[in-house]
């Protein structure tokens, strides 16, 4: 029974999810919050938060990545980039020299 409605619940889940893809984005939220808040499906809410915590991970960046980040903002605020094109033609000249 229990295996039984996790599939109800989760064919219902993927149903609704290709319905929601015309909806704007604060509109999906309203819905969203207001469909959860129905669920009673306790194994189904763990799935749900399973796939929100996937996708809330907020990623540390260390001191030294931090830096060159920052280093490597500088140079483009200094003009000190090159286009894909140039990098191209410079790295086809750099391999033929080879």
């Amino acid at each position: 029974m229990i295996q039984k409605n996790r599939v109800k619940s989760f064919d219902f889940f993927v149903y609704f999810i290709s319905k929601l893809k015309e909806m704007t984005t604060i509109n999906l939220k309203k819905q969203l919050i207001q469909q959860i808040s129905e669920i009673d499906d306790h194994a189904f809410l763990e799935a749900i938060k399973t796939i929100l915590d996937s996708k809330s991970k907020i990623y540390q960046l260390s001191t030294d990545q931090k830096s060159e980040i920052n280093k490597s903002k500088d140079q483009i605020n200094q003009g000190l980039l090159i286009g894909q094109k140039e990098l191209d033609e410079e790295f086809e000249k750099w391999a033929n020299e080879n």
